[in-house]
């Protein structure tokens, strides 16, 4: 499986996907902190790729979106943005909107689970 193909399985698969340095717990830098915060504010899943170890991972992901800087922040498939977008995003209330039937299914998952 190509790099290529690696990130966009990863793209389909993960509903809330951020490209980022280090990693959702632990991030390596301010603007991939950022943008895990604002995330973990909808009580959704994130699926997160350190993108500092792969140096060809990164490169894979930068030629997938043509865009040069991270983290790089994919939503229900489609590329959204860095963190200065999620984060007005959510300042405008338009990341709710996104976000609420991914929030949604985690919690019917969830119910699912308990006896």
């Amino acid at each position: 499986m190509s790099l290529h193909d690696i990130v966009a399985q990863d793209i389909k698969e993960n509903p809330v996907l951020i490209y980022m340095k280090g990693f959702p717990e632990s991030p390596m830098c301010g603007f991939s902190a950022l943008a895990v915060k604002v995330l973990q504010q909808y009580g959704v899943p994130i699926c997160g790729r350190d993108i500092l170890g792969d140096l060809m991972l990164k490169e894979s992901v930068k030629a997938h979106t043509n865009w040069p800087t991270f983290p790089q922040i994919f939503i229900k498939g489609e590329f959204v943005g860095g963190s200065d977008i999620i984060l007005s995003m959510h300042q405008k209330g338009e990341l709710k909107d996104l976000l609420g039937d991914i929030a949604q299914r985690d919690e019917q998952k969830a119910d699912a689970h308990d006896p």
